[in-house]
């Protein structure tokens, strides 16, 4: 953990607890250092102070840092022990919010986070964070488990002794009461929670529920779910406290709870101690154990109430008896009805209800119980109390110092504080009359100079009183704990008396009320409950604040009334040592040790008064002492002042300790009124920020509260106090309250004053106004202030622009007012404002960025100038060394409002100078760009700049004659000398500032108008070469094949970018000349060289530059001069030094190409770079040569660097930022390069894919699918035989005599199909010789590729979005183009090929042009003559298959003979033919060839048909003859019988049969003539 300690660890080797588990986590936190309570509210000043920002914790050892950062800002995630990557920590917005839940991760469970600090911090800093845990609503330790599980838990007392909270209760007339605790020793019901073994329902969540906020982490929290090893045994407490709304308050009075973590079982001691200690137990339980039962029997007999949250499943209680639960548990226990809550179907919000009822119902018989009862039972049980013997005795030194105070506050004042009565306050109002006098330069009146010195001998019989003895003697102790334990006391006895004594005046009112109630007293019940109690314990409540303020008017009338602080105190400590100088015979015995005693207050954390407000007196030696006392301790260091300056209820000294980590007395029931300082010293980096070690802060203290004895006005008084405020400032924070208007009349005129008669004075702070409500008020006077102080800023340069400020002419300028509303809320029963904490680091980086300012703008000081200053100012104050008296009240307001109508002045000149810059904004606009020539911009821009200055200073004049008139008017020069220079100063520097405003915005505007239209031009020109280089790419892409990698690319890219660069325009300008920084660059280099001697070379550098370096005789010595002489002209050392120093300039020749070819502006670099080339050539060449060769060498190049790299700088200089802009977009527009690239090459290789795998096939399909069909329908109507089967088959018949070819019968006879489609194929052949297929198929192309081109546009045109991904809308495409009779390859387009997202205009583009090269190609092939056989290859639909289809008739075979079916109606159910073949010409089969068959015994009826013979086997048939005539073959058959006999034998391998002789003598007419006569039997012809 980074943080400092006020004290050196010990360096000895710490002994480790038995518990390691326990010690890991602190090693994880990285707290083990700070083990045992090392850390005090001293070593936390750097988180709480000095960090300006949320702090993000990375790792588990950031997490207390983290706790306490935000804890003291409130925040209500201040126990969040998530832990955030260090990327995700400087990420964008956006990706913070998408990433987020996904980055952090939680380690630690909060509660062990908790543990840890309250274990590792002392018992002061242990008090600091309860009291911010309570505000910010969260549990807070009581009972604190030891780091060893041997020792004993440790009872937190301390922490819990400053809680004073307030809460409303509702009254029987319906009016809310505000009542007020010391929560430490206030009776309250106690109720105590804890778990017995593991539960179904989290036992605080249902206390969350309860309380109504998440007051306790549970594991339905982040990071409640992880295990706890540290915090297990603690007990944690918190209240609730009823609002005065009865249907939103849990409960009618305030709650204390007490929840123990982990198992009770294994806690028995705090189990125990828990059951006696509260006023009631309530135990949640699940399935109990034996041992678990036995704890509840106890706990029983302990404590006055026990409730129990049985969440034990329904169905686990059928054997009740065994399971001890339920009624048989309440029985057992002897319990009354309703105290056992049955829970197992009830989630968390429904328990708390239930418990709630319960607990409403209990609570007027509960015992009411203190924590201090309780602390006194822990000790008796065994456990520690962190309020040990040191404690006890500074209780008692308290006690011993503030007896007699219960005679009444006044009467211990003039008894115990002597030196605070009137006595003091008249000798400071004689001190300040005589003052007047001196500064008047008049007598001083005898009479007030003898009641003076009255005075002053009456005081100076002044003894220490008793009180001021043992106050003196407590607070001079050595031992710092005993020291703050004495002041902490004192603070809470004061405070609970001042409780105890408004009770007093409670019970007035009470009586009163009952009067007119009719003797019916109202009190709410926790009073009776204190009451009864009282005697017990120093317990207070009290109400603060009552309807129609009668506390406040019995106060006021109440003799008294006074309420005695710890300031006084210590006020009366430094009115004793400044007695001791006013009146040295005076005995204070330890009178000179009070400056270090306060010094060491002060540096410990306790405020230093330095003026009195009541008396208006500020005691010079007491102060100097102190202030003299710490710049002992810390000389030579300087200082800066910031002071809140605010009315009595803005509530000052709480901000100022909320923001700088200090500890400001609480103003809350304050009688004093003062200024006070607290010293806080600066950490390093502020130091170096704010040039200053110490930051003093000044609280103001009843600036313009109502005086104490409601007789003496406090005018003068405010107006000392903020006028000596102001003047001891750097930095002034004007904190503004909500009042009314009288009052707020007065504060703005205590202010105002303040400021003017300060910048009479001096030099005023810089002022920043915070604003803590919005009311028209509280607006009103922030407005004014703001007015004010931005008038009187203008000596020296003291008005400047802060807080971020623009340089704008806006009326509507950024206000240096903070608004940090509301303050957090006192009472515990509200929450933190969420916006708190990011409210006071705002506030806290103003402040700190105003006193950066303010060190920028002025020396700082020391503590004795700081003194010096003080006394200067407070003598001003005193003599009224100003023009403005302080009881004048007029002037702030006609000031203030003459500062309302300057403003009002000032917005006007601003607006109107911002229309006229709009205007000339227009002008510049419309200059074009090739009238953009370097001399007529010039020329036009001087032009406006002129008549802008005529504009300012004409408005200027005006306000000044106003000004002038308005301050004769009012007569304000007369009361202010200085008055009227400040307002004419600052219209002068008004004029100045707006006049210097509007000629850069001037030169602003038009210069972005140059660099703007400079940018269009060369983002044109890159655009141009990006087009004409992606075309190319794309192209040979696309021919190539291949693809491009991003490394070819980006070579590409960088082709383009020097083309374009280098040969773009860039405006030229008189830049600066470069030669001085060449000429310092080679200096440095000499210097560095050793060769000093030689810098007077450097005189003329620049000029007289020769254009070749010639080595001469001076660079040699005398050896090498005669080697010169003798040796040969290539190797004497002369050719050899001209030869280096012609390689040199060679290098440098290709340096500056290699330059001056990139667009890059001249850098000092190049001339480090050539210097190191040539001390590097120099030492690796070996050359016996004279530095003074060296050194011209280097002269020379340096020379031509200048000329060469001068027109460079000349080129780039007008242009840098440009050039600067453009190379910053390099990267992303080289991404953007190779983006469209892909981008383009994507849509065009998926234009291509679609074309060539979806549109190709579908036109090709549209072109050809219907040709096979039209060629068949043309046969058809040319051949009448292709009509019926009848028709085809006697075709066929009849071609079978006339070919006469014995294989053509036999093919028929065996494959009758195959011939069929021969001579059907035989058919289209021979058709499409003569057909012209080339006109079909363009006409049927130009048709397919048009009905794409259509849907195409169709689609296009109903797609509205820019990016749309591909695949539905080609889906849609084709679509379109299916209905159209188109067939789409669908497969082809499925697969995530097709699924990109692109431009789908420039898709379709591209699309277009690709179907255009599609149709030219296919109408080139179509024109081209193709052969019958390659185009009926393309035809899907074959027409030899449409004919076939057409002639094959049913296609079914005689079952004998394979005769086809002659049969022509459709879907007949009996097949029949005429033709029947005779047997000898089939193939031998088991039916025509028995095997018992005699070869001899063929005859003639092998020649007959034998198909009757099976007519029974075939009954789908008709088989049988009509006639015995009908075995014999047909006419056709008996002629191919008789010519083909012999064959068919052969064929079949068997005997010839017998052919009748007749047959041989038939004629081939003779067979065509009965196949004429069959068919026409049949109705073919």
């Amino acid at each position: 953990m980074s943080t400092e300690l006020s004290k050196k660890l010990s360096s000895k080797r710490k002994k480790l607890p038995k518990n390691t588990s326990k010690y890991e986590v602190l090693v994880q936190l990285g707290l083990e250092a700070f083990y045992p309570s090392q850390l005090e509210p001293a070593s936390i000043l750097d988180l709480s102070t000095w960090i300006l920002e949320n702090l993000v914790p990375r790792e588990p050892n950031d997490l207390p840092k983290s706790f306490l950062q935000r804890l003291w800002l409130l925040r209500p995630d201040a126990r969040s022990t998530c832990c955030k990557a260090l990327s995700d920590i400087t990420a964008s917005p956006t990706e913070k919010d998408d990433d987020f839940r996904g980055l952090r991760s939680c380690n630690v469970n909060p509660l062990e986070l908790v543990t840890a600090v309250f274990m590792c911090a002392n018992t002061f800093l242990q008090q600091e964070i309860t009291t911010r845990m309570l505000q910010c609503q969260f549990a807070t330790p009581l009972l604190l488990p030891h780091l060893d599980d041997e020792k004993p838990s440790g009872f937190l007392l301390w922490p819990l002794r400053d809680v004073v909270r307030q809460w409303q209760t509702q009254s029987l007339d319906h009016n809310q009461k505000v009542q007020e605790a010391v929560f430490a020793s206030t009776f309250m019901p106690m109720m105590s929670c804890v778990r017995l073994g593991s539960c179904s329902v989290s036992k605080s969540e249902v206390l969350n529920h309860v309380i109504g906020t998440d007051t306790f982490i549970h594991k339905g929290m982040e990071g409640g779910q992880l295990p706890r090893t540290l915090s297990n045994g603690l007990v944690e407490t918190a209240w609730t406290l009823p609002a005065g709304d009865p249907n939103r308050d849990s409960f009618p009075l305030p709650v204390v709870f007490a929840n123990l973590r982990g198992d009770a079982s294994t806690h028995e001691k705090c189990l125990y101690f828990l059951s006696q200690a509260s006023s009631a137990l309530i135990v949640f339980c699940e399935n109990p154990t034996e041992k678990e039962r036995q704890l509840l029997v106890t706990c029983k007999d302990m404590t006055p109430k026990l409730i129990v949250i049985d969440l034990t499943e329904a169905e686990t209680k059928e054997d009740r008896a065994v399971k001890f639960i339920g009624k048989n548990l309440q029985d057992q226990l002897c319990l009354p009805d309703g105290s056992v809550v049955t829970g197992s179907r009830l989630n968390a919000g429904s328990i708390a209800n239930v418990l709630c009822d319960a607990l409403n119902i209990l609570l007027p018989d509960l015992r009411l119980v203190t924590l201090e009862g309780a602390a006194k039972l822990a000790v008796e049980l065994g456990m520690d109390c962190d309020e040990g013997k040191v404690c006890k005795r500074s209780m008692g030194s308290a006690e011993e110092v503030l007896k007699g105070l219960d005679k009444g506050h006044v009467v211990f004042r003039q008894k115990q504080l002597p030196l605070q009565g009137a006595m003091w306050s008249r000798l400071a109002e004689i001190e300040k009359m005589e003052s007047k006098k001196n500064k008047e330069g008049k007598v001083f009146d005898p009479h007030l100079q003898k009641e003076k010195k009255d005075i002053i001998g009456n005081l100076s019989r002044y003894r220490m009183t008793p009180c001021m003895k043992n106050f003196t003697k407590a607070v001079s102790t050595t031992d710092k704990v005993e020291r703050m334990y004495f002041l902490s006391w004192m603070r809470l006895k004061l405070r609970l008396l001042q409780m105890q004594k408004q009770i007093n005046l409670k019970d007035l009112l009470i009586n009163q009320q009952t009067k007119e109630n009719n003797g019916i007293p109202e009190q709410p019940e926790l009073q009776n409950g204190l009451n009864d109690a009282m005697g017990d314990s120093d317990s207070f409540c009290t109400d603060s604040t009552f309807e129609d303020g009668e506390i406040e008017q019995l106060a006021a009338n109440d003799q008294d009334s006074f309420f005695l602080g710890l300031e006084h105190f210590l006020r009366e400590m430094g009115l004793i040592f400044e007695l001791s100088h006013i009146s040295p015979g005076n005995d204070s015995h330890n009178g000179p040790q009070l400056p270090s005693v306060a010094a060491d207050l002060i540096l410990s954390g306790i405020p230093l008064e330095i003026m009195d407000g009541d008396s208006s007196y500020i005691p010079i030696q007491w102060v100097g002492g102190v202030l003299t006392e710490i710049n002992h301790r810390f000389p030579q260091n300087h200082f800066r002042t910031l002071t809140s300056l605010g009315v009595h209820q803005a509530k000052n000294a709480e901000i100022l300790s909320a923001l700088f980590g200090v500890k400001f007395l609480d103003e809350r029931k304050r009688s004093t009124r003062g200024l006070y300082i607290d010293v806080i010293q600066l950490p390093l980096k502020f130091k170096k920020k704010l040039n200053c070690d110490f930051l003093l802060l000044i609280d103001v203290e009843g600036l313009c509260s109502s005086p104490a004895n409601g007789q003496i006005s406090t005018q003068i008084s405010d107006n000392e106090m903020a006028t000596f405020a102001t003047g001891m400032s750097d930095v002034l924070l004007q904190n503004l309250f909500s009042r009314s208007a009288s009052e707020f009349e007065t504060s703005l005129t205590v202010a105002v004053n303040a400021l003017l008669r300060i910048r009479e004075y001096g030099s005023i702070p810089i002022c920043k106004v915070l604003v803590q409500d919005e009311g028209i008020n509280t607006i009103l006077e922030a407005a004014q202030l703001k007015r004010v102080s931005n008038i009187l800023q203008t000596k020296t340069g003291e008005r400047t622009l802060r807080d971020g400020d623009t340089m704008t002419l806006n009326s509507k300028k950024k206000s240096s007012i903070l608004y940090v509303r509301p303050w957090h809320s006192d009472p515990l029963s509200r929450s933190v404002d969420t916006q708190h904490s990011e409210a006071m680091l705002k506030l806290k980086r103003r402040l700190f960025g105003a006193l950066k300012e303010a060190a920028a703008h002025s020396e700082t000081c020391g503590l004795p100038e700081f003194m010096r200053r003080l006394c200067s100012v407070w003598e001003a104050v005193k003599a009224e060394s100003f023009s403005i008296s302080l009881q004048n009240k007029e002037i702030a307001l006609a000031f203030s409002l003459f500062c309302t109508e300057l403003s009002q002045q000032e917005d006007r000149l601003l607006e109107y100078m911002e229309n006229w810059l709009m205007q000339a904004t227009k002008t510049i606009s419309l200059t074009k760009p090739e009238s953009l020539d370097p001399s007529s911009q010039n020329d036009f821009l001087c032009e406006l700049k002129y008549e802008a200055r005529r504009e300012v200073k004409r408005e200027v004049n005006k306000q000044r004659l106003s000004v002038k008139t308005s301050l004769k008017e009012n007569k304000l020069d007369v009361y202010v000398k200085k008055l009227g220079t400040i307002i004419l100063s600052n219209l002068t520097e008004l004029e100045e500032r707006v006049t210097t405003t509007v000629i850069e915005r001037l030169e602003m505007i038009n210069e972005n108008h140059c660099s703007s239209t400079q940018l269009n031009r060369i983002e044109t020109i890159l655009q141009t070469h990006q087009n004409a280089r992606l075309e190319a790419l794309l192209d040979n892409s696309e021919s190539d094949k291949q693809l491009t990698t991003d490394e070819d690319l980006e070579e590409e890219f960088e082709d383009i970018w020097k083309e374009a660069l280098s040969n773009f325009d860039f405006r030229p300008s008189d830049a600066e000349d470069i030669t001085t920084r060449v000429k310092t660059i080679l200096s440095a280099n000499l210097i560095n060289r050793g060769l000093q001697k030689h810098l007077n070379k450097l005189l003329d550098f620049g000029q007289n530059q020769t254009t070749f370096f010639r080595v001469d005789d001076q660079y040699f010595g005398y050896s090498s001069r005669m080697k010169n002489l003798f040796e040969n002209n290539n190797k004497s050392p002369k050719a050899k030094a001209q030869q280096l120093a012609s390689n040199i300039m060679e290098y440098y020749q290709q340096f500056v190409e290699d330059k001056v070819s990139v667009p890059q502006d001249f850098s000092d670099s190049y001339i480090t770079e050539l210097l190191e080339m040539i001390d590097k050539t120099l030492k690796e060449t070996h050359l016996d040569t004279r530095t003074a060769f060296e050194v011209d060498l280097k002269v020379f190049i340096c020379n031509a660097a200048c000329r060469d790299f001068q027109r460079v700088h000349n080129r780039f200089a007008k242009d840098g930022e440009l050039l600067k802009s453009i190379k910053a977009k390099k990267s992303s527009l080289m991404t953007d390069f190779i983006y469209q690239f892909r981008k383009t090459d994507q849509r065009q290789r998926l234009a291509h894919r679609f074309i060539s795998d979806i549109i190709q096939p579908t036109v090709m399909d549209y072109v050809y699918k219907p040709l096979g069909m039209q060629i068949a329908d043309d046969i058809k109507s040319k051949a009448p035989h292709y009509l019926s089967p009848q028709a085809f088959h006697k075709s066929l018949l009849e071609g079978l005599i006339k070919d006469d070819t014995f294989e053509s019968f036999t093919e028929y006879l065996l494959s009758y199909d195959s011939f069929r489609l021969r001579k059907i194929q035989e058919t289209v052949v021979a058709h499409l010789s003569d057909w012209n297929v080339n006109t079909w198929r363009q006409q049927r192309l130009g048709d397919i590729i048009g009905k794409v081109a259509a849907a195409a546009s169709q689609v296009f045109e109903g797609t509205s979005a820019a990016l749309s991904d591909t695949k539905p809308m080609l889906e849609q495409v084709c679509l379109i183009l299916e209905d159209g009779d188109a067939c789409i390859p669908w497969e082809s387009l499925k697969g995530p090929l097709f699924n990109i997202t692109t431009d789908w205009d420039r898709f379709i583009t591209c699309f277009m042009e690709l179907l255009a090269a599609l149709r030219l190609d296919l109408a080139q092939a179509f024109s081209q003559p193709i052969g019958s056989d390659q185009l009926l290859e393309c035809l899907p639909t074959q027409p030899r298959d449409c004919l076939f289809n057409k002639v094959k008739g049913c296609d079914a075979l005689c079952p004998v003979c394979s005769t086809p079916c002659e049969v022509e109606q459709t879907w007949h159910r009996v097949h029949q033919a005429s033709l029947h073949r005779p047997t000898c010409m089939l193939e031998p089969t088991s039916l025509t060839s028995p095997e018992c068959a005699n070869p001899d015994d063929l005859g003639t009826k092998d020649v007959a048909v034998a198909c009757w013979e099976f007519q029974p086997l075939h009954l789908d048939w008709n088989l049988s003859p009509g006639e015995t005539s009908n075995q014999t073959p047909s006419p056709y058959w008996r002629y191919v019988l008789a010519r083909f006999n012999d064959r068919f034998a052969k064929k079949y391998n068997q005997k010839p049969p017998l052919i009748p002789e007749e047959w041989k003598a038939m004629t081939q007419q003779d067979a065509l003539d009965s196949l004429r006569e069959n068919f026409f039997h049949t109705g073919e012809l």
